[in-house]
């Protein structure tokens, strides 16, 4: 039986020599940036005893090698589930696709969309400035540097087939106290809040990775996890899918941490050092457990949020509800749930405790 599959796998590994350069030369695909500036033609077709809109329209290329040029592009010529309708002036994401015999033809990918996310984000930076000030620009300073971190140094490392989970602890060890101390200042409360984290953090990595094996999850649930399992064969998908959870669980940690470190040395402040540890501890916990509730709900709509058309499909499939919970995607998403809720709920007590030491220590 070794000696069968090992001799499949030589074929197939033979196989992918051969066809490799082959399929390279085949399809040679180029992107344009352009802007529909005639639609030549509208109507409804019937596509395989389905009536669908079909375009012909005409688009000017406005970016790339062929700028200038005018091209013909048919819409709605195959069966869809969704046939987008373009308008004159639309600004469209175009390729063209040459085949090994110099044949070339154009379709339309997509709209060009950044101008509206640019204005967004232009509108988030003021809003945070204006109504934060000056933390509202170290915290902005803390976002590009957590940014920085992942785009420059975990995705070009984990692709290189370096372990996720190694890669996301040194990020994140990085991450929390350079982004905590930007947002919050060089403070006592911050330092808390840095520590309350990476120990909630290190329990919520414990959990996400038990549960993982324990459900055999092998994080190829999703379309794009395939394809990055097809393209970069060398990467540690349930790895990949840990350091998400972990990455994930940052931000709200952030929150949850500071609060609790900040509601602690308010009331240290406030009774000017005259109160106890126990009732410290006691009259923070009140307040961190309303943080909890709202936080543990808004983690859950978050999800289900993002699951939402996916939720859907599977309501109106007939299965039962323990049957559907037991596929790999949802159960990945219901681990994610629950895992960031525990490091949450976690967070509260542990972060109330350091800080009731420290903080009522050094007054």
């Amino acid at each position: 039986m070794n000696f069968v599959r090992k001799l499949v796998l030589l074929l197939i590994f033979c196989l992918s020599i051969v066809k490799t350069p082959v399929l390279a030369q085949e399809v040679e695909i180029k992107s344009f940036e352009g802007k529909v500036s005639r639609i030549i033609e509208e109507k409804k077709l019937e596509v395989e005893g389905q009536r669908q809109l079909y375009q012909k329209v005409e688009v000017e290329i406005s970016k790339g090698d062929e700028e200038g040029n005018k091209v013909v592009i048919e819409n709605g010529k195959y069966p869809l589930a969704n046939v987008v309708e373009y308008k004159k002036g639309d600004r469209v994401i175009i390729s063209q696709e040459i085949d090994f015999e110099g044949n070339s033809f154009f379709i339309i990918n997509d709209f060009i969309r950044r101008d509206s996310l640019f204005y967004l984000f232009l509108i988030f930076i003021v809003l945070t400035i204006i109504i934060a000030r000056w933390r509202g620009l170290s915290s902005l300073l803390g976002m590009v540097f957590t940014f920085g971190v992942l785009m420059l140094f975990v995705l070009p490392q984990i692709l290189k087939g370096v372990n996720p989970l190694l890669i996301t602890v040194v990020a994140v060890v990085v991450i929390i106290p350079i982004s905590f101390y930007l947002a919050h200042g060089i403070k006592k409360k911050t330092t808390v809040a840095v520590i309350g984290s990476i120990i909630s953090l290190l329990i919520t990595t414990l959990l996400a990775f038990g549960f993982i094996g324990l459900s055999k999850l092998t994080g190829l649930s999703s379309e794009e996890a395939g394809m990055l399992m097809i393209n970069q064969g060398n990467i540690d998908m349930r790895g990949l899918l840990l350091a998400g959870i972990m990455i994930g669980s940052l931000g709200i940690l952030d929150d949850i941490s500071i609060s609790q470190s900040a509601i602690v040395e308010k009331l240290i402040k406030k009774n000017k050092g005259d109160i106890n540890k126990k009732e410290i501890y006691k009259e923070s916990m009140d307040i961190g457990r309303d943080h909890i509730s709202s936080m543990v709900n808004t983690l859950v709509l978050a999800y289900a949020g993002a699951s939402l058309p996916l939720l859907l499909i599977f309501t109106n499939s007939g299965h039962p509800f323990l049957e559907v919970i037991n596929y790999e995607f949802l159960a990945e998403e219901i681990i994610r749930t629950l895992v960031g809720s525990i490091g949450l709920i976690m967070a509260v007590p542990i972060t109330t405790l350091i800080a009731v030491n420290w903080i009522k220590k050094n007054k």
